[in-house]
This record gives C-alpha cells, structure tokens and sequence, in this order.
C-alpha cells in the first residue's frame, strides 16, 4: 500500500518555496535546567514570504510490512520517490510528535557545492518522517542520519532543533551534493542550565571528540572535508561552521544579529558585543551556549521572538527607514543597492517579521503523561502584533481556522488571513494602533497562560478515572481556545477599521462625537520642510518667486 507522506500537507498549496528565499526562520533551544518549570522548550519562527500553511497534523497509525510512503516536494509538489514504511507511526502536532519529540530548523545554505544530489530528501520530509518515527531526541539524530545515507539528502544546510522531554540537541547537517551519498553533520547537546539559538548560520565550532555522550557526529564529519580540500590540520582545530558555512558580511548582519538579541535579552549580565554581528573584523563569535540569568517561561520565549532590537542603538522603531509612525519592519529586500553606487547596502533583520507564516514553541515536560505533557504553543503571521495558542500534544483533530487556508484567497474563517489583516492594517500607523493591539494579546495569552495549570490538573485527574476521555478534554480546551482567539482577532481587525479610518482617530463609538486628526510628529514635518524649504509655507508669493 503506497501513501503520501503530505497528504495532509501538500493540499492546500504549501509546497510553493521554490522560487523564495526561506534565509529566514529563528529558532531558540533551552534546556530544562534553563526554565522555570523545568520544561525542554524550543521555538521555531517560519519566515518565509507570501506563505502560509495549516497547522500539520498527523494522526499516525499501524503500516503492513509492504508498505511504502511516496514523497513530494516539501517546496515544489513534485514527486520524487518512495521510501519503505515502518510498521508503526506515530502521531505529530505541530511539529511536536506524541512522544514530546519535537524538531525545528533553520536554513543555512552552506557550501553551494554539496547542494542538490541526486537523493530525495528534502529538508521537510525529513524533519516530518523522522517525527513520524523517532521516540526520543537522539533517536531522532540517529533517524536523519540513516534516511540521509540511505535515500539521499537534496537540500542545502540546516540546522536542526531536535529535543524530547529531557534533553535538547542543536544539529548542523549538510548533504554531500554529488560527492558522495549521506550527510556531514555534527549535533550537540545543550548543557543543563543552558541555552542556544540559531538563525539561519551554522552554529558548531569546536567539538569535544572525547565526550560521546553529549556529542554526536558523522564518521566522515571531518575526512570529508579534506577530501574536498576545505580542511587541513588536526580534528581538535576543525570547525564545522568555518568549514562548510564560512561566514560573509550578510550572515553576520542578517542571522548572526538575531542570536545576539536573544542572548542579550536572556543573559545581559554578560554584555555581548554587537561588534561580531556588525562584521567588525576579528570580532568574538558568540558562544554555542550560554547561561541565562534567570530561568526562562514561555512568556520570555515569547518576547525572544518580539524583537526589532528594542533598548539598543539598532533598535528598527526609530529613524527616517521607520517613518512617521515608527514602524520598525523594512521592506524586501533587506539588501539593496542604489542606481550608479557600487555599494551594497542593508537593513538591519530583527527577529519580528511581517512575512511570518506560523510560529512554534514547544514544550516537553516529563512530569506528565506524554499526551498531556507535550504543548504546542501555535501562532501564525507577524509574531509583534499576534496571539500564541496552547495546542496539547493529546489533540484528536485539528481547529478549523487553522486547519485550512490559501495564501492567495482572503477567507475571514482562516487564522492566517485573519491575523495577517490586523498586521497589514497596523503597519501604516504602526504605533498609534499596536497599543489597542497589545491589549487584546496581552489579554488572550494571559488568559491561556493562567488555564493551562487548571487544564492539566483536571487532565491528570481525569487520567486517572477516564483515561479514554482525557484526549477529547485536551482537543475541546485547545480547539475552543483557537477559535475563540480567532474571533477575537476578527472583532479587533472590525474595532481597528473603525477607530482609525481615513487616517484619523475616533476615541469613542458615539455619532456625535467627531473623530481627531492624528497628523505626523514633528520630527518627521521637520524632515519634510528641510527637503522642500520653501515649499510648505503658507505665505503669500511674489510673481515668479521660485518655489523648491
């Protein structure tokens, strides 16, 4: 019996990324030891323009030793082949599988030469297959690991977030284009009271080849490499971010940027320099891992990835590029140029971005059973100006505004349209409405924030007198709360319409009460009359006065 792996997917126009730059996405790792409630934590923002997917949700099931699973594109649809199927698969949320094992990526690139082999893998199925078929977190290293060697990888590099309910692992995996067969790949696990991040640039440097236990690597990790030529000396010197993901200029700005926020914001006790991410030269990278100064909750993940470098000189909120409303986003693309001006030029990329397509955290918690113990915390579009919703992992089927959807039809009954409507609305007065914004998602998340000890408990009691109901309890909290955020968005994006139309602002819902003007700030009328001096005053003009 032949089946799809995305079948559930692929349906409603996912596989469109061909053509898009998905350099985007941000990712944090925190060990248990790292959060308050001793939850492994990780975060996955998918940033990738024009895009939108349903949340993926696959029920898993029980396969006849002849069965096979085809494969599509995870970018293109295309079909490129057929892997055998495993007797048993199990269940996936999100990016979260019934075993709290959970996987998320960011691209990297990497080496140009060890792209496109001839396998048939790409980097979607391989994180949905090994979720399909991997118990704990390096299970799930040792899966990736052989469907590479055995199917080909065709992808270019990534680095993976892999984690179960008591350890994380950050994993940095390149194909061998068409130098050979597998992948060179290196995974290490976060240390206890510790945390990582990556966006978009390979992370590993130096490897303890001596600690077996929390280091796990490829056999030709590093004959590979001389082989190729990359690499000469002893293994203690090899590194695997210099060697198949040398850094450039861009990488520094762009992604390099982005984990030093998320360090700052977590550790700033430490001070970490913003000389590496401004390419000063022989600049300090910054640590694999770090130590945050506090234990973290889902709140602090949360604001990680509400971030356009606020408190900082590079704060994006600020300066002509945000115009008269403070808008803290830049238009693609980030790197540009000008007419006859050889010099490149760029944006900073902060973490927050408009082209978000959904948002991940999930969080392990070994405390529980499995099915109540796994949450997937969902969001879709614009991190800044949305809500993240509780997805237990028990979830039985899917809520209907996030189930479906197309990035080229607007439907009121899908998150996605819904949310990125309110966004798209705010960005044109960005901080006169993002204040009316925060008080519905303040609202929202801590509403769900303070439910989910009441859930769990009432989950774990149930447990232990109706244990077959316990899954139906879990879906009709998390599908009720989706919902009834959705609809919660939909009376902002009407409130939002009606208080700010024609550019004006109305303080009250009353007939008789005439909305006020809200005009520019002073800096930016300044800017105006020093560009056209002359050609703003209300004055009268002499006959032929020249006006500029």
């Amino acid at each position: 019996m032949k089946k799809s792996l995305f079948i559930y997917f692929i349906a409603f126009g996912v596989i469109m990324l061909n053509t898009i730059n998905s350099f985007a996405c941000t990712s944090v790792l925190i060990s248990s030891g790292a959060s308050k409630d001793g939850s492994v934590i990780t975060s996955w923002t998918y940033d990738v323009a024009g895009f939108m997917a349903p949340l993926h949700f696959y029920s898993g099931g029980i396969h006849d030793s002849n069965d096979s699973l085809d494969l599509y594109g995870f970018r293109d649809k295309k079909y490129l082949g057929r892997i055998a199927q495993v007797e048993r698969t199990y269940k996936i949320v999100g990016n979260m599988n019934e075993f709290q094992v959970s996987i998320a990526e960011t691209t990297f690139g990497g080496r140009k030469e060890l792209h496109d082999c001839p396998g048939i893998l790409d980097y979607g199925n391989l994180i949905y297959i090994t979720l399909q078929r991997a118990k704990t977190a390096r299970e799930a290293i040792l899966i990736i690991d052989e469907l590479a060697k055995k199917y080909g990888y065709r992808d270019s590099g990534e680095t993976f977030s892999i984690a179960d309910k008591n350890e994380v692992w950050i994993m940095d995996f390149i194909g061998k284009g068409n130098h050979g067969t597998g992948a060179v790949w290196v995974a290490a696990k976060v240390p206890e009271g510790y945390i990582s991040a990556h966006a978009n640039q390979s992370r590993i440097r130096k490897i303890d080849w001596k600690d077996k236990e929390n280091w796990m690597w490829a056999d030709d990790l590093v004959d590979f490499a001389k082989e190729m030529g990359w690499f000469k000396g002893k293994n203690k010197d090899f590194s695997f971010a210099d060697t198949y993901n040398p850094l450039t200029p861009t990488a520094l700005l762009l992604y390099e940027s982005r984990v030093w926020s998320i360090y700052r914001r977590a550790a700033p006790s430490q001070n970490f320099s913003a000389d590496y991410w401004r390419c000063v030269i022989n600049a300090e990278p910054y640590p694999l891992f770090i130590k945050p100064d506090k234990k973290l909750e889902i709140e602090d993940i949360i604001a990680f990835h509400r971030d356009h470098f606020h408190d900082t000189p590079y704060y994006t909120g600020e300066g002509i590029a945000a115009g008269p409303y403070k808008n803290p986003y830049r238009w693609r693309p980030v790197v540009f140029q000008i007419e006859n001006d050889t010099t490149k030029y760029s944006w900073e990329r902060p973490i927050s971005q408009p082209q978000t397509a959904f948002s991940y955290i999930t969080q392990a918690r070994k405390e529980y059973p499995n099915n109540i113990g796994g949450i997937c915390w969902y969001s879709v579009d614009d991190t800044y100006s949305n809500a993240w919703m509780p997805l237990y992992i028990g979830l039985n089927k899917m809520p209907p505004s996030i189930a479906s959807g197309s990035p080229v039809k607007f439907d009121w009954q899908s998150a996605y349209w819904v949310f990125s409507l309110v966004s798209n609305f705010a960005y044109g007065m960005y901080n006169q409405m993002m204040p009316d914004i925060q008080i519905v998602q303040k609202e929202i998340e801590s509403k769900a924030l303070k439910m989910i000890p009441a859930i769990d408990k009432a989950a774990v009691s149930l447990m232990e007198s109706k244990p077959l109901l316990v899954d139906d309890y879990l879906t009709s909290f998390s599908l009720n709360n989706v919902e009834y955020t959705v609809e919660k968005w939909r009376e902002l994006a009407e409130y939002l319409l009606v208080k700010y139309n024609d550019g004006y602002r109305r303080e009250e819902n009353k007939l008789d009460s005439w909305p006020k003007s809200i005009g520019y700030p002073d800096d930016f009328k300044k800017r105006a009359i020093e560009e056209r001096p002359n050609y703003y005053e209300l004055r009268w003009r002499k006959a032929g006065e020249k006006i500029e």
